[in-house]
């Protein structure tokens, strides 16, 4: 909705991609990207007492990346 302001996270698992249209598209997050998302994208579940995300790469609005 208006007015919300997108929420910050680091990515720390990615997939194989999707296939839309017939093409493979190309994962453009790595481990350890910070990303800033809609949360109302995001899919969050626990596991050994650790909350995590779950989100489409297109709901994702912006990648820093770590420079090494």
């Amino acid at each position: 909705t208006v007015g919300d302001e997108p929420l910050c996270g680091e990515v720390v698992a990615i997939g194989n991609g999707d296939v839309f249209e017939g093409n493979k598209t190309e994962m453009l997050v790595s481990v350890g990207d910070k990303v800033l998302y809609n949360k109302y994208g995001a899919t969050t579940f626990k596991c050994d007492d650790e909350e995590y995300i779950v989100l489409r790469q297109s709901d994702i609005f912006g990648i820093f990346k770590e420079n090494n």
